[in-house]
């Protein structure tokens, strides 16, 4: 039986998968444990802890918008005109407190604040890429 790998990260804590052998009953691996553990919060699995961290309707389109530069809090409001001011900063602050985006206050009058991505949230910008590309393939397919 294989060991059970615990990854502690600030307040992020993974469990991953205990696989057994191959038994004479079947001959895929059993999963015995696969549970994800986030700031008190138990997943079920990988795509539940992702979808909780860059799911929803605003989160790809804010880090797909700073993978490309340092954006204002105006500029982002300016650029998904369809989202509110309190979705905006509630999104903002939970793609910050995950660590995939920093904010940068100026003390200037009037002030301002700064959006960049991190290493780690450019990390997920491969994977909003590949819904981008399935997203106009299904696009192409439905409309035509």
């Amino acid at each position: 039986m294989n060991r059970v790998r615990v990854t502690t990260i600030r307040t992020l804590t993974l469990v991953w998968e205990l696989r057994t052998p191959p038994c004479d009953t079947h001959q895929k691996e059993s999963i015995k444990d696969a549970r994800v553990r986030v700031r008190g919060r138990r997943y079920q699995n990988p795509v539940e802890l992702a979808q909780d961290v860059i799911g929803g309707k605003w989160k790809m389109p804010i880090l797909w918008r700073l993978g490309t530069r340092t954006w204002r809090y105006s500029e982002l409001r300016r650029d998904l005109p369809a989202i509110s001011h309190k979705m905006l900063t509630q999104q903002l602050r939970e793609l910050e407190r995950h660590g995939l985006i920093t904010r940068t206050v100026h003390a200037v009058v009037p002030p301002h604040v700064d959006y960049d991505i991190t290493s780690l949230g450019r990390t997920a910008l491969p994977a909003i890429e590949v819904l981008r590309a399935w997203g106009a393939g299904y696009r192409r397919r439905r409309s035509g």
